[in-house]
């Protein structure tokens, strides 16, 4: 997309002249550097319970954000009204904010340069939404129909499409087409007198409609719910103590987002708060380990042309077998820690200020034969499917349930196991990891990623591994 092809140009009639004088009204007290980030965001979301559309919901928002950097300082403003007034207004706040000694030279626009990952000509926002309705309507009926003993279901589709442009006084101007969907399926069994048992599934991406059509239909996250349901209904409490614990491919990586990943956003170690600050260059892993943050992989959920600082998003190598290599940048960390920008400036809207995030965050995948691993442990947990979880950031420390877990016995799965929780330390629990599967798998496109108050969608992946120390929480 081009700049005079965009949503502002052509809707609002913004010009390039207009956002060099909005930049220069944000340096008017000094500063050395600002940006404007100018979004448009168009939303749809559909939900059904008791097989019934219990809502609908179609809206847009749009607006800007002011940043001004004068060394330590930050000036933001924001305005939900792209009148020049109002812009101007937002400006000269920021302004006073950051207001510091540096003056930027005079600066002139040019488009900055950009990926292309997502080449969706139809947004699923621009479709009709009673194609949309169907597809939660199919998601209810195909859970409903997997097995008698499912008695509850709800299913959720949303969509959104966010036009943004981001002019900055380094005279960079981008702009960028995010199309963004998701399906997910939640699912009750019930047998007999016992406790109901919960099975969940869903995925999407910066796809078209035609993805849930033809690639990951409605039917295929329904059943993934159902069966998670179902095998839950004869599951055996969780023990609790130390062990061997392999986790599966895909989604399991989400505990390597929140207890390794976290901890590699710059603004953290720049403050000295992370259990990885000044780290880089020191093993903190098993040499097995190879973790990678990329942001540049087609259609994927975390994936961007550009970040929301307007740089292009790269492959960033965070930890390389075993040892850390570097953090995640974003403008602010990067300036103040003299280094480059890693395309890892993120924000939630327009309203936020930006920060250093992931975007898709996975272990690479090493040799070992899956089945392998699993024939290694004599006894131990596998888990294959995660609910939630937190870290604290300083200390490294985790928490994690899992929601689909499994004995394993004399190097077989057996039964599977409610209710375990994982406990442990980031840096720690890499250190012993023992085996590293070749089925290195990203997630379906669910993940969310919550940080000060901001939600961003990312990815997340992993291959299976083996982890020969874990304390397991549990009830029996």
């Amino acid at each position: 997309m081009e700049f005079s092809e965009s949503v502002f140009a052509t809707r609002f009639g913004i010009t390039r002249h207009d956002l060099e004088g909005y930049l220069s009204e944000a340096l008017s007290h000094g500063g050395d550097y600002a940006d404007l980030y100018f979004e448009y965001l168009q939303t749809s979301s559909i939900s059904i319970d008791e097989s019934m559309v219990k809502s609908a919901a179609q809206g847009v928002s749009m607006g800007v954000g002011v940043r001004v950097i004068a060394g330590e300082r930050t000036g933001y403003a924001y305005s939900d009204d792209l009148a020049p007034e109002k812009i101007r207004k937002a400006a000269r706040v920021a302004a006073y904010i950051a207001g510091g000694p540096s003056k930027v030279e005079k600066f002139d626009l040019s488009e900055g340069r950009r990926h292309n990952l997502y080449p969706v000509v139809t947004a699923p926002t621009e479709t009709a939404f009673s194609e949309r309705v169907e597809l939660v309507k199919r998601a209810d009926r195909a859970a409903r129909a997997w097995d008698s003993r499912i008695f509850q279901v709800q299913a959720m589709y949303a969509d959104n499409l966010r036009q943004v442009m981001v002019a900055t006084s380094e005279g960079v101007l981008t702009v960028d087409r995010q199309p963004l969907a998701r399906m997910s399926v939640w699912a009750l069994a019930r047998q007999g007198e016992g406790a109901p048992q919960r099975g969940h599934a869903g995925g999407g991406g910066r796809v078209e409609l035609g993805y849930f059509l033809n690639e990951k239909t409605p039917e295929h996250f329904a059943a993934e719910a159902a069966r998670e349901a179902v095998t839950m209904l004869d599951a055996v409490e969780a023990p609790a103590g130390e062990m061997t614990v392999v986790l599966g491919p895909g989604w399991p990586g989400i505990l390597l987002h929140e207890a390794v990943g976290h901890g590699l956003e710059a603004d953290f170690n720049r403050k000295g708060v992370s259990a990885f600050s000044g780290r880089v260059g020191q093993k903190v892993a098993s040499e097995l380990c190879t973790v990678i943050d990329d942001g540049t992989i087609g259609g994927r959920r975390g994936s961007l042309n550009v970040d929301d600082e307007g740089q292009p998003t790269q492959k960033n190598v965070l930890i390389e077998n075993g040892v850390l290599r570097g953090y995640l940048q974003d403008k602010l960390s990067s300036r103040l820690l003299r280094s480059e920008s890693t395309g890892s400036g993120r924000r939630e809207s327009y309203a936020h200020i930006p920060m250093p995030r992931m975007t898709n965050t996975f272990m690479l995948a090493g040799e070992s034969d899956p089945a392998e691993i699993i024939r290694s442990v004599p006894k131990g947990l596998y888990c294959a499917n995660f609910g939630g979880g937190q870290v604290d950031i300083t200390s490294g420390n985790f928490v994690f349930s899992a929601s689909e877990s499994y004995w394993i016995e004399d190097g077989k799965l057996t039964r599977p196991v409610r209710n375990a929780t994982l406990i442990g330390n980031g840096p720690e629990a890499l250190k012993y990891v023992s085996m590293v599967g070749s089925d290195l798998k990203l997630d379906e496109g669910i993940g969310i990623c919550g940080k000060e108050g901001q939600s961003v969608p990312v990815g997340v992946g992993i291959p299976t591994i083996k982890i020969d120390r874990m304390t397991v929480g549990g009830t029996a």
